[in-house]
């Protein structure tokens, strides 16, 4: 839910359809990488289906991290 919620409040802060630079968007990508460390913690040395479920999160983690730093970067690209 952390990862999720500091998606959702990027578009607000970017101002998705027309972006505008802001240096506020750290705040959901610094919420969204300690999520993603929270799902690594979760990891288990052996295989099992709650591990590849983790590994699933974890991609999501990495997407949504993506994305929340083009939101953070692209405006000074411009």
């Amino acid at each position: 839910m952390l990862v999720l919620g500091s998606f959702a409040a990027t578009f607000p802060l970017s101002g998705f359809p027309h972006p505008h630079p802001t240096l506020l968007l750290i705040i959901p990508a610094l919420l969204a990488l300690a999520g993603t460390f929270d799902h690594i913690r979760c990891m288990q040395p052996r295989w099992s289906f709650y591990h590849g479920g983790v590994i699933l999160l974890i991609y999501m983690d990495l997407m949504v991290l993506c994305l929340i730093l083009f939101f953070l970067l692209f405006p000074y690209l411009l």
